[in-house]
């Protein structure tokens, strides 16, 4: 199965999984939740449009109970950052040791920068926790990053719990809302690409606004 067919064509292969695996479709489902976001090399993974596909899933056919799946999902959710991040707070500090002054690994993984995220996630930590769901390959990369830079676990805890439930009911919820819309049913990789697009903007943004704030002033 190609990834990015699948990421495109999420509803038709629920559709088709629910109905070659009947109750396993659950379990798959939390699979591919924990994975995209447990695992620093797996942000490939469908999130968002799997969480949008499955609601649509969920009131189109019946296939599924949108309770329980909201409940599993948020589970998966949860307890994939919460690996992501004891796997960052272990190795972390292992990975950013660069010694050497000018080469890149120096410029990327340099213990600076580690201190700077530390510093980072202890003044500004819960809302890149919170907001780092909504963006994809971000969501799978700031557990690890906030282990690493030694996030408090009960600040850790408390933000994930709120960003996980954050995350899918408000994209579940959305797919229950309107997955069953003529012109989503029809267009479903356009909506998927547009669901991708909007949850990137936020990067873009502090991108833009980052680079703003370093131009000198006219």
């Amino acid at each position: 199965m190609n990834p990015f067919d699948f990421l495109l064509h999420s509803d038709k292969y629920l559709v088709d999984l629910a109905q070659a695996y009947g109750p396993w479709i659950y379990a798959i489902l939390f699979a591919i939740i924990f994975a995209e976001t447990g695992f620093v090399v797996t942000p490939f993974l469908p999130g968002d449009s799997l969480l949008f596909a499955a609601g649509a899933l969920a009131t189109g056919t019946g296939a599924i109970n949108p309770w329980l799946t909201m409940a599993l999902l948020f589970t998966a959710a949860f307890s994939g950052n919460a690996v992501n991040y004891a796997i960052g707070r272990r190795v972390g500090p292992k990975v950013f040791q660069a010694t050497d002054e000018t080469g890149w690994k120096h410029r990327l993984l340099n213990r600076k920068h580690l201190s700077k995220a530390h510093a980072f996630f202890e003044k500004h930590g819960g809302m890149a926790v919170v907001m780092g769901r909504f963006v994809p390959i971000v969501r799978t990369f700031v557990p690890f990053v906030a282990g690493a830079a030694r996030m408090s676990p009960a600040s850790f805890v408390f933000y994930n719990f709120v960003g996980a439930a954050a995350w899918v009911v408000l994209c579940v919820g959305a797919g229950l809302l309107w997955g069953q819309v003529p012109f989503v049913k029809n267009n479903f990789s356009l909506v998927t690409i547009g669901i991708v697009v909007v949850s990137v903007l936020p990067i873009v943004f502090q991108i833009l606004k980052h680079h703003r704030a370093k131009s000198p002033s006219h």
